[in-house]
């Protein structure tokens, strides 16, 4: 063992990123600062916390950096040291996996089986190299293929399965280190932002959450319808879709129908539903039943708009709501005379067109409908880390498996002459399931010992397996 104090300062740095502590370490304080990066809602406008938490909390937030921690200094460093520390904890261990797996001892001593807990020796009366010949056969067919090795007398034998079961744990390391990359790929260069699409129109920009600058995405997004149910009785959405038609040159190569957790993904980018709202002023269709003819007029009508009546006189909407208490959507009108004076204002619903019959004079209104345009509101998402960070996922859960629930098995045999006959060494070793495998070993030697006394094994009767890891 070398003594601390005659390690040089490159040693020690070694050793230091080297530690199991240190991973254990960076794990623990890894899974506490992303439970604040739950907890408190990462990128949004200040005003937003200033409303949920307070001013001087939000100061405090700011300092610590708790309001975009993924990119703040101490969260990276976090993630820095736990790559180095994976790195080199590989580098120091590879080595001797591979030279385990790549070169395991073929020519083992009595020393060497004395290792092992699962081990046995016996003589039998069966010659040194008509034993070798009858057991490597059998350990073929009982187990794998061996390596036989003659060496001063006596016939060593090797075999092992799932020896790359060692390596499921550089896997794991590997899967993580490529997850980091793709992280940082997309957080340099990738972006979040947003764009607002009216219906009809359409946009070769979006608009970064942390600048006024407008990012041109080389294609064109549009809007061709949106929709927005509403839970019954209430304005309380339930529901908002938008039809997306994706335009390169002019000419429609995607079509289609967006809606929350259900985006549009193209060339990179990816179009989240994210909100809604008004695009203009609504449109009104009103009818318009002269009194004393019966005669009924149709017209369309912006608030504020003076629409003329045959008359001489006028009307104009003043303001609607979509829900006047509990009697739906209404508009709030006006007439003027024939000289402009502006009348009193009335209410006029939708829902009940004779409403407005009984207010009397020259005309009566009802309304048919409002004709309200809408913009999409929508989050953009490029992230080119993303398949990097899928590829890391999926070696992390094979790393995983691998690592959990396979086992690397290595069986010895010796024989040596021992008098009239042979002595036969027998040893096994598996890194992972030892229970399962002492149960396979103990079936093994007993019908190893049949062999070389000349019984045969049944077919009908199959070694037992060594099941998957518990």
């Amino acid at each position: 063992m070398t003594n601390k104090q005659d390690q040089s300062f490159l040693e020690i740095i070694w050793d230091f990123f080297c530690s199991l502590k240190l991973a254990i370490t960076t794990l623990i304080l890894l899974a506490l600062t992303s439970i604040i990066g739950t907890v408190v809602q990462q990128g949004k406008p200040a005003q937003e916390y200033i409303q949920e938490y307070g001013e001087r909390v939000y100061r405090v937030f700011v300092a610590l950096d708790f309001v975009d921690m993924y990119h703040s200094w101490w969260f990276l460093t976090l993630l820095n040291i736990f790559a180095i520390n994976l790195i080199c904890c590989s580098i120091k261990r590879l080595p001797r996996i591979l030279k385990l797996v790549k070169h395991p001892v073929l020519t083992p001593d009595e020393k060497h089986y004395r290792r092992f807990a699962n081990r046995d020796e016996f003589t039998v009366p069966v010659a040194v190299d008509r034993a070798g010949d009858r057991l490597a056969v059998f350990m073929r067919k009982h187990f794998a293929a061996p390596v036989v090795t003659a060496r001063d007398g006596r016939t060593h034998l090797f075999a092992q399965k799932m020896a790359w079961a060692r390596f499921g744990v550089y896997v794991v390391h590997l899967s993580i280190l490529i997850i980091f990359a793709g992280a940082i790929i997309g957080s340099v260069w990738g972006y979040k932002a947003y764009v607002n699409i009216a219906e009809g129109t359409s946009t070769d920009k979006v608009w970064p959450r942390d600048s006024q600058n407008p990012i041109a995405i080389g294609f064109e997004v549009r809007c061709d319808n949106f929709e927005v149910t509403y839970y019954p009785g209430t304005r309380r959405p339930k529901e908002f879709t938008s039809d997306l038609v994706v335009l390169e040159g002019g000419r429609e190569v995607l079509k289609k129908t967006i809606e929350v957790n259900d985006p549009l993904s193209y060339r990179g980018l990816t179009f989240y539903q994210s909100s809604y709202g008004p695009a203009g002023e609504p449109v009104f269709k009103l009818t318009v039943t002269e009194r004393s003819s019966g005669r009924k007029l149709k017209f369309e009508a912006q608030r504020g708009e003076h629409i003329a009546l045959p008359d001489g006189s006028s009307f104009a909407v003043s303001d609607y709501t979509d829900s006047y208490k509990s009697f739906g959507p209404a508009i709030q009108m006006h007439l003027n005379d024939k000289t402009g004076k502006h009348g009193n204002a009335f209410v006029v619903f939708q829902r009940f067109p004779e409403f407005d019959a009984q207010r009397g004079g020259a005309y009566s209104f009802a309304v048919d409908s409002f004709e309200q345009q809408f913009y999409t509101g929508l989050q953009v998402a490029k992230d080119p880390g993303v398949w990097v960070v899928w590829t890391g996922c999926f070696l992390l859960v094979a790393g995983c498996f691998s690592a959990f629930f396979l086992s690397h098995r290595r069986i010895w045999l010796t024989i040596e002459p021992a008098g009239d006959g042979s002595l036969v060494r027998v040893a096994g070793n598996a890194h992972r399931n030892q229970p399962a495998f002492e149960i396979f070993f103990e079936d093994f030697k007993s019908r190893l010992k049949e062999e070389l006394t000349g019984r045969q094994t049944p077919e009908s009767s199959p070694l037992p397996a060594v099941e998957a890891n518990t």
